[in-house]
């Protein structure tokens, strides 16, 4: 596969988000640069009959989530643009077995939303990370295993990168590495994901689009499950900072990366993608993953892109098994 040489690449996508931080602080969004607290959380658990919610201090936030169940724990991450209800056919059912942490993302659902901080730290892989590790911490588990979807996947890479101590068990749902994709741009991954490169156009022109798909949506939502997705999704600070994950992962993801290029994840990985999707069809998933861990193993999946709802048995399936390889 064709690809863009490295340096320029980094240069460029440091330029992007250059100007992103020099637009913000001349632009409307500067207020919202600065940490909005963690909303009153909406009571989810109609979605996750038995579980409990709660809000956890971090280091850098408090995060918002459900957890229920007893057992062994087992830690659920979300992708974008969704909330830790997008677990709601999985989660109900690990709990029989085990103790299942549900949590929203730093920036995402009810979780508060920290000011962007320089090169877009504050939403940093690395920050989010580290939320989770507390967040499992504040109920007692020092070695778990995390299953995350999309840019939840991306946070449990960092995870198993920085924490190898305390993750016993991986699972990535339809991703491949962030530094894999930005060092190997072609056309078909433009096409595929042209997301990636709008959300870091300089704020507030992404955020101003995304309100106004996001608030369409909200209009014509009839499902409960619609109306809690459009609740969380049509807010302003959770746009910008998701537009912030965003530019955080083609800016300082990229030189973290970069630094661990030649470290392993030492865990058991499983990798699951999209039989429909994109991800399979652009890219070798199982060789690329396989460059990044020691005890990587995985399969496609016969749904789209949200595979814990398209497939939620065939999700929980491998989550078990994964889970099994730590006892």
């Amino acid at each position: 596969m064709s690809h863009l040489n490295r340096r320029d690449l980094l240069r460029q996508v440091t330029a992007v988000s250059a100007a992103a931080i020099v637009a913000r602080r001349n632009s409307p969004m500067q207020a919202r640069a600065q940490t909005v607290a963690a909303a009153t959380p909406v009571d989810t658990t109609r979605f996750f009959p038995g579980f409990k919610t709660f809000q956890v201090p971090t280091t850098g936030a408090v995060i918002n989530g459900v957890v229920g169940g007893q057992g062994p724990p087992v830690l659920l991450l979300h992708g974008a643009p969704q909330s830790h209800i997008t677990w709601r056919l999985v989660a109900p059912k690990l709990a029989a077995d085990y103790t299942v942490v549900v949590a929203d993302l730093r920036g995402y659902g009810d979780s508060s939303k920290p000011a962007d901080g320089d090169e877009h730290v504050n939403y940093s892989k690395r920050a989010m990370a580290l939320d989770q590790v507390e967040v499992m911490k504040h109920f007692g588990f020092t070695r778990f295993p995390v299953i995350g979807h999309d840019r939840g996947g991306r946070v449990a890479h960092r995870m198993m990168l920085d924490h190898p101590d305390a993750i016993t068990a991986g699972a990535v749902l339809d991703i491949i590495p962030t530094y894999y994709l930005y060092t190997h741009v072609d056309i078909q991954f433009v096409q595929a994901y042209f997301h990636w490169f709008n959300y870091l156009r300089r704020a507030p022109e992404p955020e101003k689009e995304l309100k106004a798909q996001y608030d369409a949506q909200a209009a014509r939502a009839t499902t409960e499950v619609q109306k809690e997705y459009a609740r969380v999704m049509s807010n302003p600070d959770t746009i910008h900072a998701m537009c912030e994950d965003y530019r955080a992962g083609a800016s300082i993801d990229l030189k973290h990366d970069a630094a661990d290029l030649k470290k392993k994840i030492g865990c058991p990985l499983r990798v699951l993608w999209a039989e429909k999707g994109a991800m399979g069809r652009i890219y070798d998933v199982m060789a690329i993953w396989r460059e990044r861990g020691r005890k990587v193993s995985g399969r496609p999946l016969p749904g789209g892109h949200n595979l814990q709802e398209d497939v939620p048995e065939m999700v929980e399936e491998e989550i078990r098994g994964l889970v099994k390889l730590t006892n």
